[in-house]
């Protein structure tokens, strides 16, 4: 069986292709759940994405288990200690991705809860950084540990 890999989604991430086109992009997250899976297939494994609205949802999928999780928090990045404490305690590898680069936008984006207990953070890569976060979740989860 394949180990699988949580990713997940946070606020207003369902508006993408959408919502301000000029700062995130024109793909849509539908597009992103496609090139996730195929990198993770590329790698063998499995994917579970989802997005939600609603920070309890996002806490109650953490605490399902996964063999490691790819998160944007998206706002709940700033905001969310609930978040952050159930990511603290998932036990498995994380990488936070943004399409943004949170350090060129507005100075309450600059600080991110989770991503001080996340293994690697990709911000301002748009959507290919969810696919640079899956590979290097994989390498993570294979043992290979960034110098």
């Amino acid at each position: 069986m394949q180990p699988t890999v949580l990713v997940l989604n946070g606020p207003n991430l369902n508006l993408l292709g959408q919502r301000e086109p000029e700062l995130y992009g024109t793909v849509t997250l539908a597009e992103i759940e496609a090139r996730c899976r195929t990198v993770a297939a590329g790698h063998g494994l499995g994917v579970d994405f989802r997005q939600s609205n609603h920070e309890g949802a996002l806490v109650d999928a953490v605490q399902e288990g996964a063999a490691g999780i790819v998160i944007n928090p998206a706002a709940y990045a700033h905001t969310s200690i609930a978040l952050r404490d159930a990511l603290a305690t998932a036990g498995v590898p994380i990488v936070e991705v943004h399409l943004t680069n949170l350090h060129r936008r507005e100075a309450f984006r600059h600080t991110s809860h989770t991503a001080a207990i996340s293994d690697a953070v990709i911000c301002g890569a748009g959507a290919h950084g969810y696919e640079l976060a899956l590979l290097h979740l994989a390498a993570l989860l294979d043992g290979e540990r960034p110098a």
